[in-house]
Formats: C-alpha cells, sequence, structure tokens
C-alpha cells in the first residue's frame, strides 16, 4: 500500500517563508508534484518535478518556489519564499507510479496523494 504523508504548513507572515515535505512510502515513483486548493476553486498546480530532476512551475510562482527531491528517500520538499497573502491555501503532494516523456502532466496522472497540509499567509 502506497502512503503520501505532507508536513510542514503553518502560518507566516506576508514575506515570509514555508518549506513543506512530501514522503512516500511503498514504492519508488516517477513524476511528483505539489498542488494547492483554497475553498470554492479549482486544485491548482504549483510545481513538477520528474525522477530526473526536471521541474515545471505554475506562472503565478514568480521565481519564488523551488520544488527538489530526493529519489532514494522517495521524499519532494517545495520551499515557498517570498508568501504572499493570495497563497494560502491547502497544499497537495501528489505522485505518479510512473514518469512521463514531459514534465508537466494533468492530474489524472497522478494515482497517490496525500491528505494535504494547510499553508496560511496573513497580511
Amino acid at each position: 500500500q502506497v502512503h503520501v504523508v505532507e508536513s510542514g504548513g503553518g502560518l507566516v507572515q506576508d514575506g515570509g517563508s514555508l518549506r513543506l515535505s512530501c514522503v512516500v512510502s511503498g514504492r519508488s515513483v516517477g513524476h511528483m508534484a505539489w498542488y494547492r486548493q483554497v475553498p470554492g476553486k479549482q486544485r491548482e498546480l504549483v510545481a513538477v518535478i520528474t525522477s530526473g530532476g526536471n521541474t515545471a512551475y505554475s506562472d503565478f510562482v514568480e521565481g519564488r518556489f523551488t520544488i527538489s527531491r530526493d529519489n532514494a528517500k522517495n521524499t519532494a520538499w517545495l520551499q515557498m519564499d517570498n508568501l504572499k497573502p493570495e497563497d494560502t491555501a491547502v497544499y497537495y503532494c501528489a505522485a505518479s507510479p510512473r514518469s512521463f516523456p514531459s514534465t508537466r502532466v494533468g492530474s489524472q496522472k497522478y494515482d497517490y496523494w496525500g491528505q494535504g497540509t494547510q499553508g496560511t499567509v496573513s497580511s
């Protein structure tokens, strides 16, 4: 059985930083990604990283976030700097058992999802 566990959320002030962690247990994975969702809105991609280390970010990241991973530990991180109140959301880690030629793939490609961790940015 595969488990995905996120940690690292919390409350920070405008301009602050958070570092989210995602640990996958049960099998090795290919693509890993971070998504976020706010109440009343659709879940949106934040960043994705392939098993080879290729990365892609959504436009709203604007160079403020960095996704990384350690394949040996089946772990991914999302370093978020210069946070804004509009970054407030539940952040979800997603993992696929497969790797794909493209870095960006649809959310349906991710078979494994965590329960989410809340990140709140106060103004």
